[in-house]
C-alpha cells in the first residue's frame, strides 16, 4: 500500500527531534492514546469481573429459576420437585433441584444485634452451593445438625460471636398472638460453623440452617417458601421457565434470575456502557492532539513538501506520507497501551493492595461493592476492539492534515522562500 519512498519520508518525518512545539504534541498524542487504551481494557476487564462475579455468587445461591406459590408456602415439595423432573426439557437442563425455607429475622449477640436472612435448607445442597472459592469454618456442614447454625464471617464479626457461642432470632414469621398483642418469635441456636464466599451480601446477612429447623422457627409446618432450580447451563433459563409455567397447577409463580436481578442487571450494564464512552474521550482528545501535531508538522515542511512536489511525488503519495506519519502515533500508543492495560487488568488485585497498604485507605470496602476482592476478566474480542478502534480514530485524525499537505501549492511556497 506504501511504497518504500514514503515509508521512509513518513517514518523521518516521525521521528524527527528538532520540531519543536509539534514534537511535543506528537508525544502527547502518543502517551494519550496509550493510557486511553490501556484505561479502557482495565475498566472493561474490571466491569466484566464485576458481572460475572456478582452475577456468578447471585445466581448460584439463588437458583436460576425460582418457583413461588400464591400462599405464600409450598406444601408436598417433595412431590412437587419429582413432578417438575418428569418435564422433559427440565429433567434435562436442570442440575439440582433446592426446596428452601426462608424468612427475615434480627439477630442479636453479646449486646449486638444485625437483621440477616435466615435460610432453611438441606446440608447436602448446601455442601454443593460452596464448593466453588467458599471458605468454611468450624464443624463441616455435613456434620451440621438439627438446632445448629451456619453463619456468615462478616456477620459473626459484627456481632462477636464465636464458635460455639448461642445467638437469638427475633422473627415476626410465626409470632404468637397473646392478649397484650403480638409477640415476636425468639429463639437462640448454637453458632457451629462460619462461610466466607467472598461477596459481603451474603458474609454479612445470611444465616443457614437445616431445612427442619428453618421450618420449625417459621412456624411453616412441613413447607417450603420457595424452590430453587440450578442449571447445568445458564442458556436454558428461558425454555425451564417457560415449561414450568405450562406444567405446573394454578397457583405458583415461575421466576428467572434476570426477573429477581432485573435492575441490578441493567445497572451494570448501563454503568459499563457509560463507562465506556466517557473514557472513550480520552483517545478522542488524543485523536484530535495527532490532527494539531500534523498541521504544525505540515505547515512546518512546507518547503519540503514543495519540493518533492517538484520532484514529481504526487497528491496521492503525500497524502499517503501523512496518513503513514500520523496512524503510526495511534498504532504505537495501541499497542503500548494494549499492554500495560492487559499487565494492569491481571494484576490489578495485588496493585490495589500495594497502593491501599501505600495509602492507608481501604480503596475497595466489602460494603461498598459487595466483593471482598478486585475482580477482572479479559475478554480479546473487547482487548482487540478497543486497540483497533483508538487505530481507526487515529486514522481519521489524519485524513485533513494528509489533506492539506497534498493540496500545498509548490510554486506558491517556493515563490515565497
Amino acid at each position: 500500500m506504501f511504497t518504500k519512498l514514503e515509508r521512509k519520508i513518513a517514518f523521518r518525518y516521525l521521528g524527527a527531534r528538532r520540531r519543536g512545539f509539534g514534537s511535543v504534541v506528537s508525544w502527547v498524542s502518543l502517551i494519550g492514546i496509550m493510557l486511553g487504551v490501556a484505561t479502557l481494557i482495565v475498566v472493561m476487564a474490571v466491569m466484566g469481573g464485576f458481572h460475572d462475579t456478582l452475577l456468578s455468587r447471585i445466581v448460584g445461591m439463588n437458583g436460576h429459576v425460582v418457583v413461588y406459590h400464591q400462599d405464600g408456602a409450598i406444601a408436598d415439595y417433595d412431590f412437587l420437585i419429582n413432578r417438575m423432573r418428569d418435564n422433559r426439557i427440565v429433567a434435562r437442563a436442570v442440575d439440582s433441584i433446592v426446596p428452601i425455607a426462608e424468612g427475615q429475622v434480627m439477630v442479636t449477640a453479646r449486646g449486638n444485634n444485625s437483621g440477616a436472612m435466615v435460610r432453611g435448607i438441606r446440608m447436602t445442597d448446601l455442601v454443593k452451593k460452596t464448593t466453588n472459592g467458599t471458605r468454611v469454618y468450624g464443624k463441616k456442614l455435613t456434620e451440621i445438625r438439627d438446632g445448629e447454625l451456619v453463619i456468615g464471617s462478616a456477620l459473626s464479626r459484627a456481632l462477636g460471636v464465636h464458635m460455639g457461642d448461642n445467638v437469638s432470632l427475633v422473627s415476626a414469621n410465626g409470632a404468637t398472638p397473646t392478649a397484650f398483642g403480638t409477640m415476636p418469635r425468639i429463639m437462640s441456636y448454637p453458632v457451629l460453623t462460619s462461610f466466607f464466599m467472598g461477596m459481603y451480601e451474603y458474609d454479612s446477612g445470611y444465616i443457614f440452617m437445616p431445612l427442619e429447623t428453618a421450618q420449625k422457627y417459621l412456624n411453616i409446618g412441613d413447607s417450603v417458601t420457595h424452590i430453587d432450580l440450578f442449571l447445568k447451563n445458564a442458556d436454558d433459563t428461558t425454555a425451564v421457565r417457560d415449561a414450568l409455567m405450562t406444567s405446573l397447577p394454578d397457583g405458583y409463580v415461575v421466576r428467572d434470575w434476570r426477573d429477581l436481578n432485573r435492575g441490578f442487571v441493567g445497572a451494570l450494564q448501563v454503568e459499563s456502557n457509560v463507562m465506556f464512552l466517557i473514557l472513550m474521550l480520552i483517545v478522542i482528545v488524543a485523536a484530535f492532539n495527532i490532527v494539531s501535531s500534523l498541521v504544525m508538522l505540515v505547515k512546518d515542511k512546507s518547503r519540503d513538501i514543495a519540493v518533492l512536489r517538484t520532484f514529481g511525488v504526487s497528491r496521492r503519495s503525500m497524502m499517503r506520507i501523512f496518513i503513514l506519519s500520523g496512524t503510526s502515533i495511534g498504532v504505537i500508543g495501541a499497542i503500548f497501551g494494549t499492554v500495560l492495560g492487559v499487565v494492569v487488568a491481571i494484576y490489578i488485585e495485588p496493585i490495589r493492595k500495594f497502593f491501599q497498604w501505600a495509602t492507608g485507605r481501604d480503596l475497595f470496602p466489602a460494603e461498598l461493592y459487595y466483593l471482598s476482592e478486585l475482580p477482572s476478566r479479559l475478554e480479546f474480542p473487547t482487548v482487540l476492539g478497543i486497540a483497533l478502534i483508538a487505530i481507526a480514530l487515529a486514522f481519521l485524525a489524519t485524513i485533513y492534515p494528509a489533506w492539506k499537505a497534498a493540496n500545498t501549492d509548490p510554486v506558491e511556497v517556493l515563490r515565497n522562500e
